[in-house]
């Protein structure tokens, strides 16, 4: 109970003053960051959180697939505005070619270290969100193109890690006798029925939806419920079946986003603010690893990595895998430094850390909270020089036309 009461106090106060305090920079992500430091933080936390329990598990997987079936139902609406090939590109080549080289920096940094954990922390540092850069995507300073690369680029990529990461989850924790066949096996078994219970759910819903909505059957107020139960009841089904339940959420909003474009443009409000409140409270959580994880400081090592994966594995591969498209070097740099990390990495560190042996679980920790927090700071810095380094430079383009 204290635990809701301290959430939800958080909540209303964040509401009341997260205006005035955006004009500081301090965004919700951060604010509830230092809400979790300050809690549940330390020896003596006023509020303690266990993540090593069952309940807690299932809390985390519940926001990743909630969050993954908004981001799949909104990922298709730049689309119709960008026909480039960037956005593929940007998911099938650099995507892959960024965890590779994360692995290779981890290698370098930490000898010894098994190449399954490596892959697991790659695959955890990685995957983009947009949260702590929320306001650049909104920001009419910068090309519409590039906006909408980051975000069909941080719509799908955690849709495309997720079964690559529990597959490489499931090695490290995989029993004596089992073959990488047995895991490839059972992980194939795993995304298909993922991708059979979300297309079940997302279908079923496209054709209950409509049909209600042409016979009048319901309110727009029922239909945003509608909206809001589906990630959650394609989790379940998929669960239920031995599935990845946050694929299933993804592939489920992928087939629904056809009919939430042909509803009116709130229909998923309440699906999206479920998502908003629920990453609310992983922030919180990342408050009280930061605090936990560096109260004796950071190690080099870790630091290094961390800056590796948020620059060169990052940057090199989105910056060569848009070369002959439309993007100018300059659009092209500005995709590749503001890939930002938050919810996404915290949960994948959440659940390696419920899953894997201690040791193992600690070490993709302490990789994400350094990876995280440098994020927060360096792309939270650096998305309004950016943002007036555009306005700048489409000055000289607006006074010609006018001439």
């Amino acid at each position: 109970m204290i635990a809701l009461f301290v959430l939800l106090s958080l909540l209303f106060l964040w509401g009341t003053v997260s205006r005035r305090l955006a004009r500081w920079s301090v965004t919700a992500p951060i604010a509830f960051a230092v809400a979790g430091l300050l809690l549940a933080g330390g020896e003596h936390p006023v509020l303690v959180l266990d993540m090593e329990t069952h309940t807690f598990q299932r809390g985390v997987e519940l926001v990743l697939a909630v969050m993954l079936f908004t981001d799949a139902t909104e990922a298709r609406e730049y689309g119709r505005l960008e026909k480039s090939v960037g956005e593929v590109r940007l998911l099938a080549l650099a995507l892959p070619a960024s965890v590779v080289l994360a692995v290779l920096a981890g290698a370098l940094l930490f000898p010894g270290t098994s190449w399954w954990l490596l892959g697991v922390t790659a695959l955890v540092v990685m995957p983009m969100d947009l949260a702590p850069i929320l306001m650049f995507l909104r920001d009419e300073r910068v090309p519409l193109r590039v906006r909408a690369a980051l975000n069909i680029e941080g719509g799908f990529n955690d849709g495309l890690i997720s079964p690559l990461f529990v597959f490489c989850v499931a090695n490290l924790v995989t029993a004596e006798g089992d073959t990488v066949g047995d895991l490839v096996l059972d992980a194939f078994r795993g995304a298909s029925y993922a991708v059979l219970a979300g297309s079940a759910v997302g279908l079923v819903a496209n054709g209950a939806v409509r049909r209600s909505l042409a016979a009048g059957w319901a309110t727009a107020t029922d239909l945003r419920l509608a909206g809001l139960a589906l990630p959650f009841v394609a989790y379940a089904a998929s669960v239920l079946l031995g599935g990845n339940g946050f694929v299933a959420a993804f592939v489920a909003g992928l087939w629904y986003a056809r009919t939430a474009r042909a509803l009116d443009k709130d229909h998923l409000s309440l699906a999206h603010d479920a998502a908003y409140l629920m990453s609310l409270a992983v922030w919180f959580t990342f408050g009280k690893l930061i605090a936990d994880e560096f109260a004796e400081g950071a190690d080099l090592a870790v630091i290094g990595y961390a800056l590796l994966a948020l620059t060169v594995a990052r940057m090199v591969p989105v910056v060569l895998s848009l070369i002959g498209t439309s993007f100018s070097w300059p659009e092209r740099w500005a995709i590749g430094w503001l890939g930002s990390r938050g919810v996404t990495s915290i949960v994948f560190a959440v659940l390696a850390y419920t899953q894997l042996p201690s040791p193992d679980g600690a070490f993709v920790v302490n990789a994400m909270s350094m990876t995280v927090l440098l994020s927060i700071f360096l792309h939270g810095i650096t998305v309004e020089p950016v943002a007036r380094w555009f306005e700048r430079r489409a000055r000289p383009s607006a006074v010609v036309e006018k001439e």
